[in-house]
């Protein structure tokens, strides 16, 4: 007994290294990434992002680098005696920490949020302890010292009789994969194998130290199982990982529509060539949705960073982005034409400027300068006729109204545009959009160039008409092919035979080009200058 008493206080202690992400500073994106190891010097990344792949990189070359783990050294763990995972007392007990037993095994334990990773040359029974725990190799078993009273606790794992010692290979072909992630979840590392938990002492060699055959883990995607027996095995890997890459960007605090169009094509693909192989049509369906998916999201961030869809050249920055805010445009002129509760152009173009204000709730604020900006020749007569026809109510009176400030504006009712319980009234867009149409008509009518030209109400109006009659070119009508007179001259309360006169003034501003007016089509072109402004027809 005491000659083996003596040889196990000579035994080494088990190594012991930690890799830490720690922030800069407070307020700062930039973290460090160290390491306990004496050798090693910190580093200092931009991001979390970059500071984790840095730290579990810096790891790994440890791992890969290092010995295997040595069978006779002293447990880490059990040099602390266990204090991180004791086994819970009864009513009448007291806490005991696990004994440690089985083979020596290298393994690596990580906190759930992935900021530091810590590598333990202990014993299988300490690890399997670890709810994080990764073994990364386990050490050959060795024969245990001769002994007089029986079981030692910490003795490794011993050879069975008749046959070859247990033994795995010094280290896992993968390699370690740690991430925050994995860590959460507690799921094993590829390639390695964790062990199993005892129950208390045991004298045969522990689970961790037999060889078994393990089923590869099941991924899953768009809420669909991949088979684990799924042939080719590329398919089965490719749909794995597509899964964890959409959950990955739903994680993700910013969008960034190129990746996610980018994820959908790769899944639409996959999930054809998985159909082929099940001969499924949910899954061929699936991939059809997955496509249409791809072009929207690559269409929508062409259109945020301004670049055409065909990349053949720059796009236009338009003021209203989106072919649902196009739509939306035309829906409000064609309302307004419709609902004008009094003719001419000029009734016709406040109308619209007072529709936009409150089309949301049927409530809005007006100032004396939304007025008085329009081309309008007695601005106080027009409002009055508005209020004495009930289309609209105001507080007090039109020259209070005419003289209100931006400080105090004039709070405005439509009553036609109030929703209520049996009419939600004519328009379908949210309050965010609202001010951006509105905005979006005060700029084509405010024009530099037709305010300069001062312009009356009927060409403003049929600048309108033209903006959201024009295709992504600019040519009026669909595929160019222009646009009927009688729409056009009902839109600006003109006489059909009034329109060539409105058709010069407005090439005379550079807002048309190659302008044709015939018995019935007004053909052409919107310029260069005015494309943001318009509103393609899709």
């Amino acid at each position: 007994m005491g000659v083996e008493a003596h040889a196990t206080n000579e035994r080494v202690t088990g190594r012991r290294w930690t890799v830490r992400l720690d922030p800069v500073g407070r307020g700062r994106a930039d973290v460090r990434v160290s390491c306990s190891r004496p050798a090693c010097a910190a580093q200092v990344l931009p991001s979390a992002a970059a500071g984790r792949t840095a730290a579990i990189a810096h790891l790994k070359a440890h791992l890969r680098a290092g010995p295997a783990p040595r069978p006779s050294v002293h447990c880490a763990c059990r040099a602390e005696e266990c204090h991180t995972h004791i086994r819970p007392a009864g009513p009448r007990e007291r806490p005991v920490p696990w004994r440690c037993g089985g083979a020596v095994v290298l393994a690596v334990i990580t906190d759930r949020e992935g900021r530091w990773w810590q590598v333990l040359e202990c014993c299988s029974r300490c690890a399997a302890a670890h709810p994080t725990a990764k073994v990364v190799a386990t050490a050959q078993a060795a024969e245990a010292p001769p002994r007089g009273d029986g079981f030692r606790a910490d003795a490794p794992a011993r050879a069975t009789p008749g046959g070859p010692a247990a033994t795995t290979p010094a280290f896992s072909a993968v390699g370690p994969h740690f991430s925050h992630s994995a860590a959460a979840t507690g799921t094993a590392v590829p390639g390695t194998a964790v062990p199993q938990q005892a129950s208390g002492p045991r004298t045969s060699a522990p689970r961790s130290a037999r060889p078994t055959r393990k089923r590869p883990p099941r991924g899953r995607i768009a809420q669909r199982l991949v088979p684990h027996d799924l042939r080719p095995v590329a398919l089965r890997d490719e749909l794995t990982e597509l899964g964890e890459l959409f959950r990955a960007y739903q994680a993700r605090t910013e969008p960034d529509l190129a990746v996610l169009a980018d994820l959908h094509a790769r899944k639409a693909e996959a999930f054809h060539a998985w159909a082929e192989v099940t001969a499924d049509t949910g899954l061929r369906l699936d991939a059809q949705r997955a496509e249409q998916a791809a072009a929207t999201a690559r269409l929508q961030h062409l259109h945020r960073i301004g670049q055409a869809p065909d990349g053949e050249g720059p796009a236009v920055a338009r003021l209203l982005t989106a072919p649902a805010q196009w739509n939306h445009a035309r829906a409000v002129l064609a309302h307004v034409a419709e609902n004008a509760p009094l003719p001419g152009a000029e009734a016709c173009l406040l109308v619209l400027m007072v529709t936009l204000r409150t089309a949301q709730s049927g409530v809005g604020n007006l100032v004396g300068q939304d007025i008085k900006g329009l081309p309008l020749r007695d601005p106080e007569q027009l409002v009055g006729q508005l209020v004495e026809s009930g289309w609209l109510g105001i507080p007090g009176t039109v020259e209070e109204l005419i003289a209100s400030r931006p400080e105090s504006p004039t709070r405005i009712s439509v009553p036609s545009l109030t929703p209520d319980e049996d009419d939600p009234g004519p328009f379908t867009f949210g309050r965010k959009l609202r001010p951006k149409l509105s905005g979006w008509a005060q700029r084509v009518v405010g024009e530099k160039k037709l305010r300069k030209g001062k312009t009356e109400a009927d060409v403003r109006l049929l600048a309108l008409a033209l903006a959201t009659g024009a295709d992504g070119e600019g040519r009026l009508g669909p595929a160019g092919e222009g646009i009927g007179l009688d729409g056009l001259s009902s839109w600006c309360s003109v006489d059909p035979a009034g329109l060539p006169d409105l058709v010069d003034r407005l090439s005379a501003a550079d807002w048309l080009a190659e302008a044709d007016v015939t018995d019935t089509l007004l053909t052409g072109r919107l310029t260069e200058r005015v494309l943001p402004l318009g509103c393609p027809l899709t």
